[in-house]
This record gives structure tokens, C-alpha cells and sequence, in this order.
């Protein structure tokens, strides 16, 4: 039996008869950039996160981009965020012409450690963004608390974590700005590219729309330099659609996390995540750490457990192989290795497994007998 890392189109087939009647709307329409259906997308992705404003753009890099550029990020600043994370977060930093800086990671959360925090704040310092990795809410009140502080304002890269919540409030919604995208594969994708902004502030907003339209609030009238980020219509009709069944996939996403659990109980070798008393986790990876050298298997490690997985059919990834500040693009940094200890380790003992919401239990239970069994041969 194949099980794959993820599968789209069993989660597009109970939908797809309402999916495409929503696209044939805006063919009817020919509305295809911006317009109508981004604006209803954008009300109820407001809502569902618990913010008066959300602006669709064309990807999570645009919103992360957009959300500096909109605070005057700019050469010369420093933007302090982490470095175990897709090289997005890093990427609009630096496209901004700031500087990243990054902080350590939590052992239990795999989130910014608000204990480093405040030794990574300089005088340069003009923004932090935490993120949410793999749909775990980072500390914020620890970091917001460290935030004000200082007087920066807070970014939350949301992008993997789509209906988290921290204490009852949904992630994006905290921060200054909460930067979603919506790639195929996230919790609620489009059928492409497509990314949001959801923020409080509407001086914040209305600077985002205006860069994501090539710096216009007027068609022709340029006040500023901007870019092409706009949303499609198409990416935001799909996504409407998408978004009424969030919620019960994120409820299937931690029911499935829950067995997982369950079934690797046992087994030294295997760390599983650990969600904390004060979040509700919506496991966009389910990631656990093999630590075969830490334990009695010392022939155990991620690598060859991934190569045993694979030959079985059954799919699984490495979110991420190398830290943000030992890439070959941040080289120009000089970090050397050692100096993030809890994100390094991780990188080499990260597994993430098949995780989505038509996972089915027997999926589950097969993944964690072989599981079983090549720990036990190790």
C-alpha cells in the first residue's frame, strides 16, 4: 500500500462539483485579477482570523514582503526572525534591503525563544517576526511583551499555520500583521499561488494595496513604487470555497496527530510533537525528530530511517535540511555552525510524515508499524 506524503486530489474530491462552479463564476465574470471575488475572499479570511482587514496577494513571500515594505523596512535595518523556517521569511527581509538576524529556537516548540530575544535587539532593530512552524503558535505574549518593550512592531508569519490559535486568539491576528499564504499544499490552499496580510491597522492595509498594485490607489495615479502582487480571482474563488471546510480538516489534522502519538509512544528513538497547554496546533507537518544517537540506538538516524520509509512506499519530507544561516544565499552572513544549537540539531533529526486531513487511520497505523519495525532492527 502506497501512502503518499500528501494527497491533493483526494482532498479535492469531495469538493470539486462546488469548486468548479465557483471558477465558472468568474469565467462568466472575467474577473481574473483582483476584483470582486478577492474582496469577498479577503472580508471572510478577516473574520476567520479575527481581524477587521485581510489583503489577498499573488504568494506568502509577496505578504511577508509587503507587510515590511509597508513599515519602512528598508537598507540598513535589521528584521530579527528565525532561522529554522522556509527561506521566505528570510527572502523578504532581505528584498526589503535589511538585514536578517536570527534567534535560537524553543527544544519543545521548534518556535522563536523569547528567552534569546532581547539579546538579538540593537539599535538597527525595526521589526521581529516569529513564525509559526509547522502550525504550532509561537510565545507571543513573551514576545509581544518583548516587542513593546523596545517599541517594534510584531509580524507573525503564519504561512504553515492557518486556524491556530494562541489562547483563544487566532494566529495573524496578534501582531502588527499576520502573513498567510495559501501554496497548494497549506492547510487552505489555492490551485496555485495566492498569499494574505491580515492586520488591525488600517493605515497598514491601505499601504498594502497600494504596493501590491504597482503603487496605485488610483488606476494610473502611482504614489509610490510598488509591485505585481495581486491576488487572482480564480485562486480567490477556490480559496472561499476552501475555507468553510478549514476548521473540520484542522479538527481531522490533530485527531490524526493524536494516533500518531499514541502509536510512537513507546519508542525512544522517536520524538513526536509536542503541542503546548496554551495553543491548538493544526499539524500542517507532522514532524517528529529521530534521535537514535540520543537513545539506545545509536545506528538509528533520519536519514536512513527516510530511505527505509521511502522503499516502502510511504512518502515523507525534511522541513528543513539546512538552517537558514548555514545556506550558501546567507553565507554573507558568517554564521558558522554551533552557533544555533537547538535549530542545527534539529535539522538533521527532522522527519515529517504523511499528514492530511483524508489521511485515513489504517494510513496511520501501517506508517507507524514499519516505524516500529525499523527501529527495533536499528
Amino acid at each position: 500500500m502506497q501512502i503518499p506524503f500528501l494527497d491533493l486530489k483526494a482532498h479535492h474530491a469531495p469538493l470539486r462539483a462546488e469548486i468548479s462552479a465557483a471558477i465558472g463564476e468568474v469565467i462568466d465574470s472575467s474577473a481574473f485579477a483582483g476584483g470582486p471575488y478577492v474582496d469577498r475572499f479577503e472580508k471572510e479570511f478577516a473574520a476567520f482570523c479575527q481581524c477587521p482587514y485581510a489583503i489577498g496577494v499573488g504568494n506568502g513571500t509577496d505578504a511577508l514582503w509587503f507587510a515590511l515594505l509597508a513599515l519602512g523596512v528598508a537598507p540598513g535595518d535589521e528584521v530579527i526572525t528565525v532561522p529554522h523556517t522556509f527561506i521566505a521569511t528570510a527572502e523578504a527581509i532581505s528584498f526589503c534591503g535589511a538585514k536578517p538576524v536570527f534567534v535560537d529556537i524553543e527544544e519543545q516548540t521548534y518556535t522563536m525563544d523569547p528567552q534569546l530575544l532581547e539579546g538579538a535587539i540593537t539599535r538597527r532593530t525595526k521589526a521581529i517576526i516569529p513564525v509559526h512552524i509547522f502550525g504550532q503558535p509561537a510565545d507571543m505574549d513573551a514576545i509581544l511583551a518583548i516587542a513593546q518593550k523596545h517599541g517594534l512592531p510584531v509580524i507573525e508569519d503564519a504561512c504553515q499555520a492557518h486556524g491556530a490559535e494562541y489562547k483563544g486568539k487566532r494566529v495573524g491576528s496578534m501582531g502588527l500583521a499576520g502573513c498567510f499564504s495559501f501554496y497548494p499544499g497549506k492547510n487552505l490552499g489555492a490551485f496555485g499561488e495566492a498569499g494574505a496580510v491580515v492586520t488591525h491597522n488600517r493605515e497598514l492595509q491601505e499601504k498594502i494595496q497600494t504596493l501590491r498594485d504597482h503603487g496605485q490607489a488610483k488606476k494610473y495615479y502611482h504614489s509610490v513604487i510598488g509591485w505585481n502582487g495581486r491576488m487572482d480571482g480564480i485562486q480567490a474563488a477556490v480559496l472561499r470555497v476552501k475555507l468553510k471546510h478549514l476548521e473540520a480538516g484542522n479538527a481531522r489534522r490533530r485527531a490524526h496527530a493524536h494516533l500518531y502519538d499514541k502509536l510512537m509512544a513507546s519508542i525512544d528513538a522517536i520524538v513526536t510533537p509536542q503541542p503546548t497547554s496554551y495553543a491548538t496546533h493544526v499539524y500542517h507537518l507532522y514532524a517528529i525528530r529521530v534521535v537514535g544517537q540520543a537513545s539506545r540506538l545509536p545506528s538509528l538516524n533520519r536519514d536512513t530511517l527516510l530511505k527505509t520509509l521511502t522503499e516502502k512506499g510511504i512518502g515523507c519530507g525534511i522541513h528543513y535540511p539546512i538552517s537558514l544561516h548555514l545556506q550558501e544565499a546567507y553565507r554573507f552572513l558568517c554564521l558558522r555552525p554551533g552557533v544555533f544549537p537547538v535549530a542545527e540539531r534539529c535539522m538533521q533529526e527532522f522527519l515529517s510524515l504523511p499528514m492530511y486531513p483524508e489521511l485515513t487511520a489504517e494510513q496511520i497505523k501501517r506508517v507507524c508499524r514499519e516505524i516500529h519495525t525499523d527501529t527495533s532492527l536499528a
